[in-house]
Order: C-alpha cells, then structure tokens, then sequence
C-alpha cells in the first residue's frame, strides 16, 4: 500500500508517498505566499492550487502508483466557490480579524455559553469561519449569491479533485456552524443566526473515509491518475495527533512558529480558553491551546533586535539565557499575532523598560513569556481529563525553543520527537479504513 500524503499548511504544501510508516523518495515543499493586510489574512486559490499541482509532478509518481491520496489542512481556510468549483473569494486563513465586530453580533445573537454548548467553541474571528462568512455576507453580497458551495481547504480540493462536495468533522468543528459537542452535523440555530443555507454546505463524512476519486480533468492538470481514490481529509494537527497513537490522554505539541498543546479526550470540553474540535475520526476530540507566535517570536527578535549577530552565535546565546532565568524586570506579551483564543485580540508588547535594557533582556523577556505561556496552558490541559506523561513533539522545533516552553511544565515528562507526523499520520488514517472497507484499485 502506497499513499500519496498531502499536506497544505500555512505557507506551503507538503507532498510525499508514505509506506510503512516512512516516506519513501524525497518530501517535495512547494511554497504559497499569503496576504495580509492590516488585520487580512488572505491566499489565492489559485495559488495554492497551483503550489500542489507543481508538488505533485515533483514527487514523480510511479506507474500504476499510488492507491490512494489522503490529505490534511490548514484550519480554519475559509472560501466560497461558483457552481463549476471556482472560488468566488480568496481563502481566508485563521489568521485573519477583520470579523471581530460581526463575532460579537454572533455571541451576542446566540450567547455566549449556548454558542459554546453547541459549536464547543465562542466566535472567535476568523479562527472559526462563520464570522468570516457573515463578514462576506454584509460586505459582499454579492459573491455570497453567487456562491453555490462554502466550506474549507479540503472542501476546494475535493470539489477540484474528484467533484464531491465534502467536509470532515475535523474542519466543520472551526466553522462555528456544526454540532461539535453532540456530534451531530449543522446546526440550524447557528446555521440560522449567520443567515446560512445549508444547502450551500458541505456532505460531513469522517476524515478517513474515501468519498471521491480523480475525475478525468483532475488527473490531467495535477498528474494524478484517474480514479484514484481520495479521503476527505483533515485538520493537520489530527493527523500528527493520529501518529501519537489518538488515545485518551494524549498529548501532542506541534511547536514551530505557531505553539500547539493538543490533548486527545474522550469527550468534549468546551471552554472559551481552548478550542475545542472533532478529531475527524472515531468518537475522539481535540482540546486545543495555542499560541499564535511562539517560535516566530524568536525569529521576530531575531530580525530586529540581532540582525548583526550569527545565526550560531544567537541561538547560543538563546540556549544560554533559556537555561540561566535571569531575571531584568522587563516583560513581554507575546501576541505578536494576536490570540485565537479571544474575540477582541491582543497585541504584543514590552513593559518594564528603561535606559538600563538591554536587547539581551528583551530576548531573556522573550523567552520567559514563551515558558509561562506554555506553562499555563498545559495547567488548561491537566484539568480536563487523565494526561499521560508521555508527550509526542512535531513541527520543526525552532532551535532552542523547546528548553523555554517546557521548564516551567509541573512534574516529570518524557518527550518523543517526530519528523513530519502530519504526513505520517495520514497513512494510519489510510490503514484505519481500509481494514473496515475493501479499497478498490483504481
């Protein structure tokens, strides 16, 4: 069995076959750039179809290869296409906050605690894509008319790929449209407070199971072949969660630019200080704790404050001041790009300054914010069900980060790393179907 892994983050898109739990040839990168504009966080379609179009042929399919293709995603990637699967608007990235009064309008409509009973989560702007849609509403009718299918990322490939107009759990959980707690699938009473027809949304279907295959047309733009099978997909963070095995009490940390503490439950906890979602497969879900900028704070400092210094040379002196604690009085906020945790966002910033700093104690700031963050949200975590002691860590560690997100970590904890678990998760989701379901060749 070969699996033809795709996964479209942030910035790019990942692609690579998967056998026995490896990938075999090389991992393709194929990068998108994303737009932002003031509080806009917007990608091209275009773009992005066009980035997986160029990874594919890269990754240099083998004769009567692959059996399958399995997806994952960037969460939420909201967008609205015609009838014929173009999109009507750009996608818009999780990290967008132009609906932040229009959120407000939701909760306030619904209420804040029944909002979260149902969707498992508050309207967060642009984090959970209703907002965006009701933002498009006001401000542009008129493409909403036109729109004959609304969803997210796997939801344009799909229509793309094989035609189908599908979602999976995973995703539907970010729209603030479906009954995450339940589960169930749309709600009409959020469905109803947002102006949505759910005619226009798409088929729910767990993450794992195949719903389409490659039309024709697909198979000669993207270099597939025709009749492939293709599974829904899922959010990113699910599948890396499936590579850590998806039990009860797991606990996942993608750590990168973006910090994310992921804990497998048996069931829902709404908060409105986590996200709260479907994995995408099975009775299992996702209590969530981010931090927007967590590595790309390092980075960020880097730029600014280091630029005439060595790569080698900081990050020495990064690993230096995460090991020493030293304390200057200074004090950073590390919403450098906001919360998704909160309706009106936050910002970043220093206090504490004086002529006396120095841009080492901003740094020492830096990582000492990154370490009470951290610290406080595992603190969420523990509170919700039994949490194993065993944590699983992806997503390119940046260098000398992870001794400043763990310090602070009450207790003992033993730390597994894996390189590209999202990609490698997606075949266990491949094996977890196909040993329920005969898998037709194409």
């Amino acid at each position: 069995m070969e699996v033809l892994g795709i996964d479209i983050g942030s910035s790019s898109v990942k692609a690579g076959i998967l056998r026995g739990g490896r990938i075999i040839g090389d991992l393709v990168i194929q990068t998108f750039p994303t737009k932002f504009d003031g509080v806009r966080a917007e990608v091209s379609a275009n773009d992005i179809l066009c980035a997986l179009a160029n990874a594919i042929h890269r990754v240099r399919l083998a004769p009567g290869k692959p059996d399958i293709l399995a997806l994952s995603v960037m969460s939420p990637a909201w967008l609205a296409m015609d009838k014929t699967g173009k999109a009507l608007t750009p996608i818009i990235t999780h990290q967008d906050r132009r609906s932040i009064a229009i959120a407000h309008k939701i909760e306030d409509r619904v209420g804040k605690q029944r909002h979260l009973n149902i969707a498992g989560n508050r309207p967060f702007p642009g984090g959970i894509s209703s907002t965006t849609f009701a933002w498009f509403k006001q401000y542009h009718p008129e493409l909403i008319k036109k729109a004959d299918l609304i969803g997210h990322l796997n939801t344009l490939l799909h229509r793309v790929l094989t035609g189908q107009r599908v979602i999976d759990p995973s995703n539907a959980s970010f729209t603030g449209l479906y009954e995450t707690v339940k589960p169930g699938g749309w709600s009409q009473t959020l469905c109803q407070t947002v102006g949505i027809d759910t005619n226009v949304l798409p088929e729910i279907h767990p993450a794992n199971k195949v719903v389409g295959r490659i039309t024709t047309a697909a198979a000669a733009e993207f270099g597939l072949p025709a009749g492939l099978p293709v599974m829904t997909g899922m959010v990113d963070t699910s599948a890396a969660m499936l590579q850590a095995g998806s039990q009860p009490g797991q606990l996942l940390n993608v750590a990168g630019s973006t910090d994310v503490l992921a804990l497998c439950c048996a069931r829902p906890h709404p908060s409105e200080h986590l996200l709260c979602r479907a994995l995408g497969i099975g009775k299992r879900w996702l209590s969530v704790a981010t931090l927007a900028a967590a590595g790309s704070s390092i980075v960020w400092i880097k730029q600014q404050m280091f630029a005439d210094m060595p790569d080698g040379v900081f990050y020495r002196l990064l690993t230096k001041l995460a090991k020493a604690h030293p304390q200057s009085g200074v004090e950073f906020h590390p919403y450098l790009a906001g919360s998704r945790i909160s309706i009106d966002q936050k910002h970043g910033s220093f206090t504490g300054l004086t002529l006396a700093t120095t841009r080492q104690d901003m740094l020492a700031a830096v990582i000492a914010a990154l370490s009470q963050s951290s610290a406080n949200r595992i603190a969420l975590l523990l509170n919700l069900e039994k949490v194993s002691r065993d944590v699983f860590v992806s997503g390119g560690l940046q260098k000398g980060l992870g001794l400043s997100l763990y310090r602070q970590w009450p207790g003992q904890w033993r730390f597994k790393s894996a390189t590209e678990a999202t990609l490698r998760g997606l075949e266990k989701a491949v094996l977890a179907s196909i040993n329920s379901v005969d898998l037709p060749r194409h």
